[in-house]
């Protein structure tokens, strides 16, 4: 029942999850090695091309496309993409940047890390979550905030508020027709991926559930990531969406399809500091006593 509407990625994300939450040391050691083990390869591709490959620790894998990504977006925003597509400049910026030719301006890209305030301040043993990527074992987490504070890293903490039983993101509300930057931000945090029951491609638009020319408002209830592809889908005959509120329960969305089916698609919970049982509470005191 937990995997309802749950794709290859959501459920590949799950069981790594399980798996650093069971065994965390032995992937802190792994991943160390791991590090030791960095490169960048190339293979041949066909039409004269090739496969550049960089193996790298994900947290600068991540700032690394998002730097790229959001540069090429820029670049099309002000129409001086020259008619390149999206994937174009970025591969033209990583050459560019990697000879040498030009240099990236402005701050680095966001690379948004969500984890409990447990993990980061208390030595808990939760994932946290990186965004674009998945699980990231609670140690390495700590460590990759530590690292970026040492080295004058711009960093920033912004408290996200969750309900301690469901884990449901705390709702954001706005006036606007477009969705703001930080209620964007927050949709991405909640949703990871496109909300669409099956899909779990990459959200690359922030969509209104209940349209605004049928006065849906610009908040975070009744917002949701969805693919491009979704996103044009929702619009033909036939589809629906509608929010599901449902205490005590994550962001819910009801879809309708043209078969007449409806699904249901759930966002993941945020990660919450483990809760003590009382029966564990009251053997720890009496072992402490002991």
């Amino acid at each position: 029942a937990i995997l309802d509407g749950v794709g290859d990625r959501g459920l590949i994300a799950r069981a790594k999850a399980l798996a650093v939450e069971l065994d965390a040391a032995s992937v802190v050691r792994r991943h160390r090695k791991a590090v030791s083990e960095r490169r960048v390869t190339t293979r041949p591709a066909p039409d004269s091309m090739a496969y550049l490959s960089v193996l790298m620790p994900v947290e600068q894998a991540v700032c690394l496309q998002a730097t790229l990504g959001r540069d090429a977006d820029s670049l099309i925003a002000t129409g001086n993409s020259g008619g390149r597509t999206r994937n174009q400049p970025m591969v033209d910026l990583l050459f560019d940047r990697g000879t040498g030719q030009t240099a990236a301006g402005g701050v680095p890209a966001a690379v948004n890390l969500v984890l409990s305030d447990e993990t980061l301040l208390a030595g808990g043993h939760e994932a946290a979550q990186l965004h674009g990527f998945g699980p990231v074992p609670a140690g390495i987490a700590r460590q990759l905030v530590a690292d970026a504070v040492d080295r004058g890293t711009e960093t920033s903490l912004q408290r996200v508020y969750s309900c301690p039983q469901s884990g449901a993101l705390t709702a954001m509300e706005s006036q606007s027709r477009t969705f703001p930057k930080s209620l964007r931000k927050m949709t991405d945090l909640r949703d990871r991926t496109c909300r669409t029951p099956w899909c779990d491609a990459p959200i690359r638009h922030h969509d209104h559930i209940r349209s605004h020319r049928e006065s849906g408002a610009t908040a975070a209830d009744n917002g949701s990531g969805l693919c491009e592809a979704c996103n044009y889908a929702k619009e033909g005959d036939g589809w629906s969406a509608r929010t599901v509120h449902k205490p005590g329960r994550t962001h819910l969305i009801d879809v309708g399809t043209p078969t007449g089916h409806h699904y249901r698609s759930t966002a993941p919970p945020l990660p919450t500091a483990a809760r003590q049982s009382e029966v564990e509470a009251v053997l720890i005191a009496h072992l402490r006593a002991s």
